[in-house]
């Protein structure tokens, strides 16, 4: 099924979300600023772009995996959630957890965007929680 999604560039160099291969989940998001983030440093990358997501729907903003591979960068608030309410420019944390600067370009990919349906729930407090298999098993317990 195909959504159609408002995306308005704000900025003369920003460059439309897109997908590398047409069966990829995310949309590459790119910078539409120079920076260079320092080793254990944080930035706000802008990518000059605004978006209108229908209701029921989130953009989750994802790192890009080569970034974490062979820099160490990668998205700080992993993955970063942008409602459908929220109608200015999309901007993207990146951190730098490697040893050396890492310098951002213009129209660098920098993130991916990935657009997700929201479950619309009702929580109810409860007295008692049914057990499952699983039952109070958390970090560590399935194993190596």
């Amino acid at each position: 099924m195909t959504t159609n999604i408002h995306i308005r560039r704000i900025h003369k160099d920003a460059v439309m979300p897109n997908r590398a291969h047409d069966d990829d989940a995310g949309l590459d998001l790119y910078a539409v600023e120079e920076k260079h983030i320092q080793p254990g440093e944080s930035a706000l990358i802008a990518t000059g772009i605004q978006l209108q997501l229908p209701a029921g729907t989130e953009a989750q903003i994802r790192p890009r995996s080569g970034l974490a591979l062979k820099h160490s960068v990668t998205v700080l608030n992993s993955p970063g959630t942008i409602d459908a309410g929220y109608r200015g420019e999309l901007k993207v944390i990146l951190i730098n957890h490697g040893k050396r600067s890492f310098h951002v370009t213009k129209q660098m990919r920098v993130a991916q965007m990935v657009i997700a349906p929201i479950l619309s729930v009702t929580l109810q407090e409860s007295d008692e929680i049914s057990a499952s298999d699983r039952d109070t098993g958390g970090f560590g317990s399935s194993g190596v």
